[in-house]
């Protein structure tokens, strides 16, 4: 059976919003190029009505099959697989003409909307497929055999996929709670593919920072068990940088791994939880400086956290900090060495500079103090930094005297090498913002923040933050105090507002996103069992499930009249509602051939019978002798039915009437 042209533009517009989610992460070209396939099929069905030739589809599916590979290397992993399904999807619209290709198209759809959880599970992601789903039920329903409205039948279409994803959501939820789960995704194939997520580099030129300053995303979240640090105090350690090339800092010069840098504790440790977002990068982060290393972590021996697989997904990790520390009094000479280490030929003035203030016969004490008195006599802190040359600390210096936290550790640490002091920089993330309500820290991209750390004799490594010169309160009070206003939301209602909402998005996250196996063990505690095997599981879905069906039959069945149908049945029920108010008994336990004979016994001599004797066969025809009735044909018997000239009233002597 062929389709129509509104069942056509509703399956385009079904595929084109399931390629929709997934617009972001395809190439700009596939992107395009899959957009315009729809209205341009659209377009050519209603002007030639045929169908696109075998000739053109074919070469075009080996086209898209080859510019994958050669975008991405091969066909395998989720984006060139999600690509590939985007662009088949679009592709089959070149072929569907009939209600089984479009049921086909529709089936395909709803696998490429499942694939973009692959990537986000977000709650506004989420529920934005969800919605789409209201798109893809009215498509289905708009293949039935009948339309549900004569004068708005998008509407209605679109109201029944509404009703449709309702009446499903129960189900939904008992298979998302009582199905067993895998404790590792079912596909498991290795991602080379993955996509690159906002965070911290393991890399650190003055100027890279900048889009992360400004990017308000959240980066993790920090549930604490007991007292929550002060501002100044939430330091969250990732990297430590000890390379510099001249212009970028890089920890590219690896040692062997040896013991760890120790901690001498001069304060109670602060014990934590972290919920730590995608980066796709292995690194962790921790209150500054962490104890041990969380599970399947491990530490490097300047304290930097490194998990065995890059996080591509929510990592949740405890952790044991402490605030007020002495780390390692005592320092490696290769270690000493390296964080002496500069590069020939660079910045000259500042190196100068630092030589001078040791020839003025100043201890390490008053070196330090001496670069703090210089930023903060004359600098500015802006996230507009000007750009800076060769010699970046040489201008940085010297000329613009403007910048953030990566101007100024660099800057810093280079002049304390040249002082002949052991230095390196930190990049993590300093500050938060305290959510009273969910009981949290939430730390977004925004909060990124480097700085130094200087070995002092006697005290072993000693963190100095440069940006505190010139800009204490970037500090005391984060950064959303102090981004100049470059941050729509700082410092405003609309930010606070943003805040408060997270709290929904890590409920959501903690409830849903990380529902797992072991937590589903739990589910059925109430019920007296303490780990739920699989065989517990099946029972309670198997029971909920069946609980729910009887409920809706239920409910069907009182809702329900009797007299409801499709819209063959209405238009047939209307004819026998005329011919009663004629004088014709309306029998429920009649078939359409007996209710034939009493037609023609009634009005053997009206002029009207050939009409109505032709309307009871027609009706024969599409209901008994088609597996289901097309679309037109339903309309032009319903059509035909309210045209008809009505028989003349019989007699209401009951004899006649039978």
């Amino acid at each position: 059976m062929r389709l129509d042209q509104r069942q056509f533009n509703l399956l385009a517009g079904t595929a084109l919003i399931a390629v929709a989610t997934h617009l972001m992460r395809l190439p700009p070209w596939l992107a395009v190029s899959l957009v315009l396939i729809a209205p341009w099929r659209m377009w050519s069905r209603q002007r030639t009505g045929k169908a696109i030739s075998v000739w053109l589809r074919v070469p075009l599916v080996i086209a898209l099959v080859a510019v994958i590979i050669v975008t991405y290397g091969n066909i395998f992993g989720r984006e060139p697989g999600t690509a590939l399904a985007c662009g088949l999807l679009m592709l089959k619209l070149l072929e569907s003409e009939k209600i089984r290709d479009a049921r086909a198209a529709l089936g395909f759809a709803a696998f490429v909307m499942m694939s973009a959880l692959l990537f986000t599970q977000t709650m506004g992601f989420t529920l934005l497929v969800c919605l789409s789903l209201v798109a893809l039920l009215a498509a289905l329903n708009a293949l039935q055999p009948a339309p549900l409205a004569r004068r708005h039948p998008l509407l209605g279409n679109l109201r029944s996929g509404l009703l449709l994803l309702g009446f499903g959501l129960p189900l939904a939820i008992a298979a998302f709670l009582f199905v067993p789960r895998l404790s590792s995704p079912l596909w498991g194939s290795p991602d080379t593919f993955a996509d690159a997520r906002t965070g911290l580099n393991d890399r650190m030129t003055p100027g890279s920072m900048t889009e992360l300053l400004v990017d308000d995303t959240p980066a993790l979240r920090v549930h604490f068990d007991g007292e929550v640090p002060a501002n100044s105090a939430r330091y969250f350690r990732a990297l430590v940088l000890w390379d510099f090339d001249g212009s970028s800092w890089t920890r590219e010069g690896w040692r062997p791994q040896l013991d760890l840098e120790t901690v001498e504790a001069g304060s109670a440790e602060t014990r934590y939880e972290i919920t730590l977002e995608p980066t796709n990068r292995p690194w962790l982060v921790a209150l500054d400086v962490p104890l041990a290393p969380p599970e399947n972590a491990r530490m490097t021996y300047d304290r930097t956290l490194y998990a065995r697989n890059r996080i591509d997904q929510l990592r949740q990790y405890q952790l044991r900090s402490v605030l007020g520390y002495r780390l390692d009094e005592s320092i490696d000479p290769r270690d000493r060495a390296r964080a002496l280490r500069l590069p020939d030929g660079f910045n000259p003035k500042s190196l100068a500079l630092a030589r001078q203030w040791r020839a003025e016969g100043r201890d390490d004490n008053r070196v330090i103090q001496a670069a703090m008195e210089l930023f903060n006599a004359s600098f500015t802190y802006t996230l507009s930094a000007p750009m800076l040359g060769r010699d970046s600390v040489d201008d940085f210096l010297f000329n613009t005297r403007a910048g953030y936290c990566e101007h100024y550790s660099s800057a810093f640490v280079v002049l304390m090498r040249a002082a002949g002091i052991p230095a390196r920089v930190v990049t993590g993330y300093q500050g938060g913002w305290w959510n009273a309500l969910g009981n949290y820290l939430l730390v977004r991209q925004s909060d990124a923040h480097a700085w130094a750390e200087v070995w002092l004799q006697g005290r072993g490594w000693v963190r100095m933050d440069p940006t505190a010169a010139i800009n204490p309160a970037r500090i005391e009070a984060g950064e959303t105090a102090t981004s100049g206003g470059q941050d729509s939301y700082s410092g405003s209602w609309l930010r606070q507002i943003r805040n408060r909402l997270d709290l929904v998005n890590h409920l959501w996250t903690r409830t849903i996103v990380q529902f797992n196996a072991l937590r589903q063990k739990s589910l059925l505690q109430p019920l007296g069992i303490g780990a739920a095997e699989q065989r517990d599981l099946l029972l309670a879905l198997a029971v909920l499930v069946a609980s729910i069906l009887l409920a809706a039959t239920i409910w069907v069945m009182r809702s329900v009249r009797s007299k409801d149908g499709d819209a063959l049945d209405a238009a047939w029920r209307t004819l026998r509602q005329r011919l009663a108010r004629r004088g014709l008994t309306d029998r429920a336990d009649e078939g359409p051939v007996d209710y034939l004979k009493r037609i023609r016994a009634s009005w053997a001599a009206d002029p009207a019978l050939p009409a109505l004797e032709q309307l009871v066969r027609r009706y024969v025809d599409l209901r008994y002798s088609r597996g289901a009735a097309d679309v037109a044909d339903v309309q032009a018997f319903a059509r035909s039915i309210r045209e008809i000239r009505a028989p003349r009233a019989l007699d209401r002597n009951p004899r006649r009437a039978t």
